[in-house]
């Protein structure tokens, strides 16, 4: 009796952010101890940031695709994987791995997470996919994973400095905020959620999440989840003096610590409303913006835009989970 063809892994790695020396040893030994036979490489570049040559994997018969690179690799890598049924294996790099974290999957285990690319866990999760306009008219389809955000969050991707995020990580964001939050004017932003009727609102930030965790810790919406089919989303529009006081307070101490215990659970809940956050969901988001603003993609900017639709792909992307899924 014939035997089956051997598997094959590819690796689709960012040579800036990764030992490469040290993957392909460990790669290629947790290939050999499965039984799968020799893995395929290929280098992201400034032109191809992982796209292009997933698709390449993809053709030579890839049956799992390991991202190594940043948060920006991981997401390449999965938009080139929409529509394929191969699953995708993260492996902790750089400063953020936000997939992965939210997740809740080990980010200080190379070994084990390459380990896991082959091994039968897996699970499946949302793609989120978002539409944008560009002031000339010129639309582009994208994916995400974890957020699309406009304002805010999209200065501070652009404010960051490269430097001060190698020497001490995702601090280098808070540092960009500080100077982000100085120069931040508020935006009119005319939305609709599925088919409700449409709003009007004057707003600093438009985060859009499939998950809801940030470096940090910062919980910016609790109830997301990446496999529920629905999108939350959380708008920022600070009001007075303490404004962005009040904002930090929700994200960071109600639902960074309050929302972890039933106590705090009931503090929040004895609570006012936070008129400085607006929270909802949906499956679908319509929106144009005034001024054209900047936005961003799971923690890398993308320029500036006039409007965005938003939605959700529904568990259409299989990754690796060592402890096979919930």
């Amino acid at each position: 009796m014939a035997k089956p063809p051997l598997k094959h892994a590819a690796v689709v790695y960012n040579p800036i952010k990764v030992d490469l020396d040290q993957l392909k040893e460990l790669v290629n030994a947790a290939a050999k101890e499965a039984g799968w036979g020799e893995s395929m490489w290929f280098a992201t570049t400034e032109e191809d940031v992982g796209q292009r040559v997933t698709a390449s994997a993809l053709r030579r018969g890839a049956d799992v695709v390991l991202a190594a690179g940043g948060d920006g690799t991981v997401r390449a890598v999965a938009e080139g994987l929409r529509d394929a049924d191969v699953p995708l294996a993260l492996l902790p790099s750089g400063t953020g791995n936000l997939l992965a974290r939210n997740l809740d999957l080990d980010v200080t285990d190379l070994a084990g997470a390459i380990r896991s690319a082959f091994t039968e866990g897996e699970r499946s999760v949302d793609l989120g996919l978002v539409e944008v306009t560009r002031a000339s008219g010129e639309k582009e389809t994208h994916a995400f994973l974890v957020m699309a955000g406009i304002g805010l969050d999209a200065k501070m991707m652009a404010n960051t400095n490269p430097d001060l995020k190698k020497a001490v990580g995702w601090l280098a964001y808070v540092d960009a905020g500080v100077r982000s939050v100085a120069e931040l004017q508020p935006m009119r932003l005319n939305y609709r959620v599925d088919k409700k009727e449409p709003k009007t609102a004057s707003v600093h930030t438009i985060l859009i999440g499939n998950c809801g965790k940030l470096p940090g810790g910062l919980m910016v919406m609790p109830d997301a989840k990446p496999d529920d089919g629905i999108l939350d989303i959380v708008a920022l529009r600070p009001q007075g003096r303490f404004g962005w006081l009040r904002v930090w307070n929700k994200v960071a101490w109600e639902n960074g610590v309050l929302r972890k215990s039933a106590v705090g659970r009931k503090i929040i809940d004895l609570s006012k409303d936070v008129k400085d956050v607006m929270s909802f969901r949906g499956k679908v988001l319509d929106m144009d913006v005034t001024p054209a603003q900047e936005f961003e993609l799971d923690g890398d900017e993308y320029g500036e835009i006039v409007a965005m639709r938003a939605w959700i792909d529904e568990k259409s992307l299989r990754v690796k989970d060592p402890v096979g899924g919930v």
